[in-house]
C-alpha cells in the first residue's frame, strides 16, 4: 500500500501527520510512503530526515495522485478533494460534524473517508488511536504556559529580600484531558489551583494533582454517555453562569477546556463575570472557534484586552503552536489506525466492527456515520395511529 503525507493548507497549520520514526514503523510493516516536498517543514522536520527513514519525497500532484492512502492532520481544502480518485483513503481530524458538506464531498469523490476525531473514546483497544486525547494533553500543557506568561506576576509563592510575592490563583474549567493538563502544568509552575467539572466524578483526578475541586450547588451532576458531559438545559446553563461569576472574579488566571463537538463550545465566562474580573487577569480560552468560544467577546487566534483590563487569549489551535512535540504524538495515532484498517496490504473495511463503524464517514460513495444522516421521517400511518390513542 502507498500512503502519502501531504502539505497541511489550513492557516497556522504547522503539524505533518507522519514523523520520520513513523516512516521508519511503516516501511517496516510493508507500506511505501510518499512524502509531498516540505510536508514537515513547519515541524522543522527536513525532507532528508524523511528520505532517510524511507520516504519519497515527491511533488504533491504527484503524492496525490499515486497514493493508496492519504494522511492528514485537518480536513482537505477543495483543490485536494478534487483531487483524489475513487477508492483512495483519506484519514484524519476531518471534524465533519461542523462542515456537513465535507462528508459529502467526500462522498462524491467515492473515497473512504475515516476521522480520528470521531474514535470512540470508551473502547480500549482505540486508546492508541485517540488523537483527540493526545492533541489536548499538549494543548492543557500549552494553555497553562500561555496563562503564565500573559499574566503580569509570579506563578509561585517567592520569598526574597525585596519581599514576598503570594502564589497566582488559576481556575481551569473543564476537566477532560486538557484540562487535567491544564492542572498539572499549572500546579508544577506553582500555582494555587481550583477546578470546575459538571462531572463530579472528575473530583478524585483534579485532586491528585493537587487542585481544588469547586463544587458548584446551583447545578446538579451531568454526566453522560461515554464519560463526557451532556448538554445542560437553558435554566442550568443561566444558574452555572451565576454562580461561577464569583468564583471566577477571585482568580488571577482562568483556562476555559469545554468543547462540543459540531456545535457552538458552551459560554461559560460571561459579560458580566469578565466586569467582575480584576485588572491583570488573565483568561485562556481554549475552546474558541468559528462556532463562539468559552468566553464572551474571545477570539480565536487573538489576544483581546476588556476596558477593565482583562487580557483574553483565543488559543483555539495550541497543538499546532507545538508541532514538533505535537506531530509525534498523532503519527502514532494515525499510523495505528492506518494499520488497523489495513490487512494483507489492502483496506479492509468491516462495518459490523464497533470501532470502524466510529470513524468511518463515507465509504463506497456514500455518507455512512450515523451522526451525520438526516433524521429518518416519520412514517405518515404511524403518527395518525398514535394520534388516534
Amino acid at each position: 500500500m502507498k500512503v502519502a503525507v501531504v502539505r497541511e493548507t489550513a492557516p497556522g497549520e504547522r503539524r505533518v501527520a507522519l514523523v520520520p520514526e513513523a516512516v521508519v514503523k511503516l516501511r517496516a510493516a510493508g507500506y511505501e510512503v510518499l512524502l509531498e516536498s516540505g510536508a514537515g517543514a513547519g515541524a522543522w522536520l527536513a525532507d532528508d530526515s524523511y528520505a532517510a527513514a524511507g520516504a519519497s519525497i515527491v511533488s504533491r500532484a504527484d503524492a496525490l495522485a499515486r497514493a493508496d492512502a492519504i494522511l492528514l492532520v485537518g480536513r482537505p481544502d477543495d483543490a485536494m478533494i478534487g483531487a483524489l480518485h475513487k477508492g483512495q483513503l483519506v484519514l484524519g481530524l476531518l471534524a465533519p460534524r461542523t462542515d456537513p458538506d465535507l462528508a459529502a464531498a467526500l462522498a462524491q469523490a467515492g473515497v473512504t473517508a475515516v476521522s480520528l476525531d470521531m474514535i470512540p473514546r470508551t473502547i480500549p483497544r482505540a486508546q492508541p488511536m485517540d488523537a483527540l486525547s493526545s492533541q489536548a494533553n499538549i494543548a492543557g500543557y500549552k494553555a497553562a504556559l500561555l496563562g503564565a506568561a500573559a499574566f503580569g506576576r509570579f506563578f509561585p509563592l517567592l520569598i526574597t529580600a525585596a519581599g514576598t510575592a503570594r502564589p497566582a490563583k488559576v481556575l481551569v474549567l473543564g476537566t477532560g484531558v486538557a484540562g487535567l493538563q491544564a492542572i498539572g502544568t499549572a500546579r508544577r509552575l506553582g500555582a494555587v489551583v481550583s477546578a470546575y467539572d459538571v462531572r463530579p466524578e472528575t473530583r478524585t483526578e483534579v485532586e491528585s494533582l493537587g487542585g481544588t475541586f469547586i463544587q458548584l450547588t446551583s447545578v446538579g451532576p451531568a454526566s453522560g454517555a461515554g464519560g463526557y458531559a451532556r448538554d445542560l438545559t437553558p435554566a442550568e446553563r443561566q444558574a452555572q453562569q451565576d454562580e461561577l461569576t464569583g468564583h471566577i472574579a477571585a482568580h488571577d488566571v482562568v483556562i476555559t477546556t469545554a468543547q462540543v463537538p459540531g456545535r457552538r463550545p458552551p459560554l461559560l465566562i460571561t459579560a458580566q463575570a469578565l466586569a467582575a474580573m480584576t485588572a491583570g487577569a488573565v483568561i485562556v480560552d481554549m475552546g474558541a472557534s468559528e462556532l463562539g468560544g468559552n468566553v464572551a467577546g474571545s477570539v480565536p487566534g487573538e489576544t483581546v484586552v476588556t476596558a477593565n483590563g482583562v487580557t483574553i487569549i483565543g488559543a483555539g489551535n495550541l497543538p499546532s503552536t507545538m508541532p514538533t512535540a505535537a506531530s509525534a504524538m498523532y503519527a502514532r495515532n494515525i499510523s495505528t489506525l492506518l494499520q488497523y484498517l489495513v490487512t494483507d496490504g489492502a483496506l479492509a473495511i468491516d462495518r459490523e466492527d464497533d470501532l470502524q463503524a466510529g470513524v468511518l464517514i463515507t465509504h463506497d460513495g456514500q455518507v455512512v456515520h450515523p451522526a451525520l444522516l438526516p433524521e429518518p421521517e416519520a412514517d405518515p400511518e404511524s403518527v395518525r395511529s398514535e394520534s388516534a390513542r
